[in-house]
């Protein structure tokens, strides 16, 4: 194969075997990290009516001549509350009292403050007039009935249902959660952590992988860990028959317990591409397998080490998954951010260092090792460091990558 792929060609061509969308309807208060597969269009509009702004007093349309010397008075002549409007057409010198909320009665154009206004029994007088249209939220200003309120591929959060429900939507077609199965191989790992044996590891890489996965709606099913053993991984990928994306963690290298590609080749998968030029992350593998009946599964092979399967799995693996989703922008997106120390060159790879957010500044972990998970485990986002940079000193902006899902 040719020399490691730059990150950006090693992303654009994973994506492009991301898995077809497949469509389903769910209830929309049930539809938290979906994405859209439509347009969404209002059902209603949004208010429905004029509404008050404010708890006060709601004035008749000729307010002004109707007051003397521009303190009213002004009869009171009802209420209007949220859910119970009034009933009737507010003629000259009339006010009613309102709610927040509230339907503006018919005839009414302003809304007198309750804390400017003087009651003396169902006498309402004010020190100064609201002008027209003051504390009135116009019917139609956030959403009209037809209007588009969400486009298709938007992820849909806590916002975004509130939105859907308002404008008058039940349930909502969004994009199915792909079929995800993880597989961690090798020899050393044990899948119970209260019992390893010498020269034996907990098998953390899965766990990890499907938590990062959880957001995104998607419940991974795990095949690991896997003994570096051609039957022991055979058996264990047919098991991953129905994912549509395989997710492995070691084995991608080319070492002599290194037996995934070979695995893989007899499953029947091809190798589309393998090694990226990132650090932590270089021997990332990328592989198809055709199905009868059935889309082709993308195989995404990551690094064994914990900091390199993660960090290729938020750069790979999880636009991979949102891009199946039918997510309009399924890559992360970065920040510039100012350090607060000195950097070193960039090195032959571009590098992701992690790092920790201090206020508006970013600081290096102290160790960068593969395999550190206290330094992972205390980082909040990723420090991008391009191949052969020029020394950055502190005070200078840096790109980085978020990690927090919150």
């Amino acid at each position: 194969m040719n020399g490691p792929l730059a990150l950006e060609e090693a992303q654009e061509r994973l994506l492009a075997l991301a898995p077809p969308v497949r469509i389903e309807e769910v209830s929309v208060d049930q539809a938290h990290g979906r994405v859209l597969a439509v347009d969404l269009r209002a059902a209603r509009t949004q208010p429905p009516a004029d509404l008050s702004a404010m708890d006060g007093y709601a004035l008749s349309a000729d307010a002004d001549a109707h007051s003397d010397s521009g303190s009213g008075p002004w009869r009171i002549v009802g209420e209007s509350r949220a859910g119970v409007p009034f009933g009737g057409v507010l003629g000259p010198g009339e006010a009613v009292r309102i709610s927040t909320g509230a339907h503006m009665p018919e005839g009414a154009d302003r809304v007198l403050l309750q804390e400017d206004a003087s009651v003396e029994e169902a006498t309402l007088r004010a020190a100064e007039i609201p002008p027209p249209g003051r504390h009135v939220r116009k019917r139609g200003f956030d959403f009209e009935e037809r209007a588009q309120v969400l486009s298709a591929g938007s992820m849909l959060g806590p916002a975004q249902i509130a939105l859907a429900i308002a404008a008058g939507h039940a349930s909502c077609p969004v994009a199915a959660v792909p079929r995800i199965a993880v597989l961690d191989s090798g020899d050393e790992l044990v899948r119970d952590p209260t019992r390893c044996g010498p020269g034996q590891i907990p098998a953390s890489n899965g766990p990890m992988l499907a938590a990062q996965l959880a957001p995104l709606g998607v419940r991974a099913a795990r095949l690991g860990p896997v003994a570096d053993d051609m039957e022991a991984l055979a058996r264990a990928l047919s098991q991953a028959e129905q994912a549509d994306i395989l997710v492995t963690s070691g084995g991608a290298s080319v070492g002599d317990h290194d037996l995934l590609q070979n695995a893989l080749k007899r499953w029947g998968a091809d190798i589309a591409f393998w090694k990226v030029a990132i650090k932590p992350g270089k021997p990332l593998l990328v592989a198809t397998r055709d199905r009868p009946d059935a889309p082709p599964q993308v195989i995404v092979g990551l690094p064994g080490n914990p900091v390199s399967s993660f960090v290729t799995a938020f750069l790979f693996v999880l636009p991979l998954v949102r891009a199946a989703m039918g997510a309009a922008e399924p890559l992360p997106h970065f920040l510039s951010v100012r350090t607060r120390e000195d950097l070193p060159p960039g090195g032959k790879r571009r590098e992701f260092l992690r790092a920790v957010m201090e206020g508006q500044q970013v600081r290096r972990c102290a160790t960068q090792d593969s395999s550190a998970l206290m330094a992972l485990a205390g980082a909040d986002c990723l420090i991008d460091r391009p191949a052969g940079a020029d020394p950055v000193e502190a005070g200078e902006e840096v790109s980085v990558w978020s990690l927090r899902t919150g």
